[in-house]
């Protein structure tokens, strides 16, 4: 039996983007099926308005998804800063689990913190601030009570302040604040932790209260190709596709 666990993040999947829809199709129905647990740590989509909406390529993820976790993969899901509004409805349609925001799973024998990485930015004052409040039900309620085609021009309208004010911000205020990484490992008890939300991949490795730390940051999905951060009894190993 496999034992493989995989995890990606970051795949903005939109109807812009046919390119990388397909590769996660095609990973979906090849790579992930070798596998004993796939775990998707937020921005599956690039945007998400709502559970009703299933214009493409919305429909096809959800099929592949649901034929995925019917044929024994289990499949856990984050909701990341561009599909926090990932809801149960979607979770029913295609047997994913929804995650809480920090979650921690027996990997192997090592407890390992996972989450998408965007609270870890706690330097983005402005977005962390946005973040908060877009949380609340009341928010949400609002949101999700408008007619889908509002929903749809909205998103979009965001998507390109969103683009704007990211210009102006540094790297450094958009990436992971490392006082904040280290209090959150403590507060959770682990010593390993896997997120994306950054686009920088790579491997960090540190120190908590004299040991041996580490951070794994996933890679973006593109046009040219996705990463996979594959675990299995020998060790991990990253799989490009």
């Amino acid at each position: 039996m496999n034992q493989d666990t995989l995890f990606i993040s970051d795949l903005h999947l939109s109807l812009e983007k046919p390119e990388i829809t397909r590769r996660f199709l095609s990973f979906l129905a090849g790579r992930a099926t070798r596998a004993k647990a796939v775990y998707i740590l937020g921005d599956l989509f690039d945007t998400w308005i709502g559970d009703d909406d299933f214009m493409p390529p919305n429909n096809k993820i959800r099929a592949q998804l649901k034929q995925l976790t019917d044929s024994g993969t289990k499949v856990f899901l984050q909701q990341g800063n561009r599909d926090f509004l990932l809801g149960t409805r979607f979770a029913q349609d295609t047997g994913v689990t929804l995650l809480d925001e920090y979650a921690v799973i027996d990997l192997f024998g090592t407890p390992t913190l996972i989450t998408h990485g965007d609270l870890l930015c706690t330097d983005d004052l402005p977005y962390q601030a946005f973040r908060v409040k877009s949380h609340t039900p009341e928010w949400q309620h609002n949101v999700l009570s408008k007619p889908l085609l509002l929903r749809l021009l909205a998103a979009r309208w965001y998507r390109l302040r969103s683009y704007f004010h990211k210009r102006k911000k540094s790297q450094d205020i958009m990436d992971v604040n490392q006082d904040t990484v280290a209090k959150i490992m403590r507060d959770y008890g682990t010593l390993r932790l896997i997120h994306g939300h950054t686009h920088r991949p790579t491997l960090h490795r540190f120190e908590i209260n004299g040991q041996a730390a580490q951070r794994f940051v996933l890679a973006a999905w593109t046009k040219d190709s996705g990463e996979v951060l594959c675990w299995n009894n020998d060790g991990y190993q990253v799989e490009v596709f």
